[in-house]
């Protein structure tokens, strides 16, 4: 029997065996944050130990920079401490820290992957759920916990139980209007938020091969969201390409052996999956969430489901959600006045969002409704805005550009949506609060988002595609 390629990477990074036990797993990068680090650095410190391998780590603070102002002192003091701590821990261990105003910064998921830090065939950790991210270029990528970064930082190893394999195929051509994010809020949707627990996710099928690199990033980012341990994607000649020239990316005869080395990076024919899964990528329509937990979705066109279609053990929850929300059941959210917009994260901080989110307000101009975020997942996105002259569409139309972070994403900086309001969010949570103390928050594409920016509520988008 074949393999799958999940197993040819884990298996390959193993480095030992425990009889009964989780497996050690060999780690080749690890990323770390402001948030999880600090008590791993602490414990490092206690027991007199140094990083085994220092040039394998790479540190950055994302969740706490503020999106303006960031050449002057952080002024929340929790926020402040967690920024310089993490500056100071990356330089008593010897390791590379790209800090705010570096004009390697952003948010660590954005980072990797456009730096040539993430490759194919890796084995990518970070204390932090969304690192599934980096599976968008042929690597397994998986979040861990503080003592689990500590773990990595003194030996290069994580003890780890390995997942099942599940593979998602999603076949046939996306319709127009309909993204990359809408496919993992459609995947959501059908699987529900524990749908893929205790798997890690191949996706596979012509419209995944079709996706851009930053729409493979935008799916594997949601992995998370679906329960999985993460996800990823067979690199491919699109992977190569946008891999190739990049800063940390082999070169010479590195890049020729590593090439070599990747075109061997895909499942075998015969091979297995513990389960697997098809979707036909017409049935999928721009998506919009309604509740408050990602799998809480539905085609915007559509109704909230009707108390009568869920299992009686969710009504209770299903109810309390919607009454956070300000919804009802059977309740279309189209029409429903917006308050708050926000493109950006980890999710769709790229600069194909930012071209998608263009794409729609040009000619036109910001509803005066709304207040819109609009983020760049790092300094590079921020350049590539500027250098394509997205910027001054942007600007035409009433948008203003902010400074890399994580922002409104979750509420650990200044960017919190207040109580009450609703956000359009292109982000990858709508928990209770996540966005501020009392936000409600939506979550839909980078096109979804724009148009609910212009118009003021929520719309299909495809009403407004030029």
């Amino acid at each position: 029997m074949g393999k799958t390629l999940f197993d040819k990477i884990w298996d390959s990074h193993v480095v030992q065996y425990v009889d009964g036990g989780p497996e050690q797993l060999y780690i080749d990068r690890l990323y770390c944050h402001e948030v999880t680090s600090p008590q791993a650095f602490e414990g490092m410190r206690a027991r007199g130990l140094k990083c085994l391998r220092p040039d394998r780590i790479f540190c950055m603070p994302d969740h706490n920079t503020p999106t303006h102002d960031q050449d002057k002192p952080i002024e929340d003091p929790v926020s402040k401490t967690q920024v310089d701590t993490l500056a100071a821990n990356a330089k008593e261990f010897g390791l590379s820290h790209f800090g705010m105003m570096n004009p390697k910064n952003g948010i660590i998921h954005v980072v990797g992957p456009e730096r040539g830090l993430s490759l194919p065939g890796m084995t990518i950790v970070c204390g932090d759920s969304h690192t599934s991210t980096h599976g968008a270029m042929g690597a397994v990528a998986f979040g861990i916990g503080t003592s689990e970064v500590e773990m990595v930082m003194a030996s290069q190893c994580i003890l780890q139980q390995k997942p099942k394999s599940m593979r998602i195929n999603v076949e046939g051509t996306l319709q127009p209007g309909v993204t990359a994010k809408d496919i993992a809020l459609y995947l959501m949707y059908k699987l529900s938020t524990s749908g893929a627990t205790g798997y890690f996710i191949e996706y596979a099928g012509s419209a995944i091969r079709d996706l851009s690199m930053e729409g493979r990033l935008t799916v594997c980012n949601l992995s998370i969201e679906m329960g999985a341990r993460g996800g990823f994607i067979a690199p491919d000649e699109k992977t190569f390409e946008y891999v190739k020239g990049r800063e940390y990316a082999p070169t010479g005869d590195d890049w020729d052996k590593a090439l070599e080395y990747w075109r061997t990076l895909r499942t075998d024919d015969d091979a297995v999956f513990d389960k697997e899964l098809t979707f036909d990528a017409a049935d999928i329509q721009p998506m919009i969430t309604y509740g408050t937990n990602p799998g809480m979705g539905m085609a915007v066109t559509d109704s909230i489901p009707e108390i009568a279609e869920i299992d009686e053990a969710g009504k209770a929850s299903y109810l309390k959600s919607l009454d956070y929300m300000g919804f009802k059941p059977g309740q279309q959210v189209l029409g429903t006045p917006v308050d708050y917009v926000f493109l950006g994260a980890c999710t769709n901080g790229r600069i194909e969002d930012f071209r998608a989110f263009a794409s729609i307000v040009r000619g036109r101009h910001k509803a005066e409704n709304v207040t819109a975020w609009l983020v760049p997942g790092s300094w590079m996105v921020s350049d590539q805005i500027k250098d394509e002259g997205l910027d001054i569409v942007l600007k035409d139309a009433g948008f203003e550009i902010r400074q890399p972070g994580c922002s409104a994403c979750l509420a650990m900086n200044d960017d919190k949506i207040p109580a009450k309001k609703l956000s359009v969010s292109t982000s990858n949570r709508n928990f209770e609060g996540r966005q501020g103390p009392g936000a409600r928050t939506v979550l839909a594409s980078p096109l979804t988002a724009a148009a609910a920016a212009v118009t003021g509520v929520i719309t299909d988008p495809r009403t407004l595609l030029h």
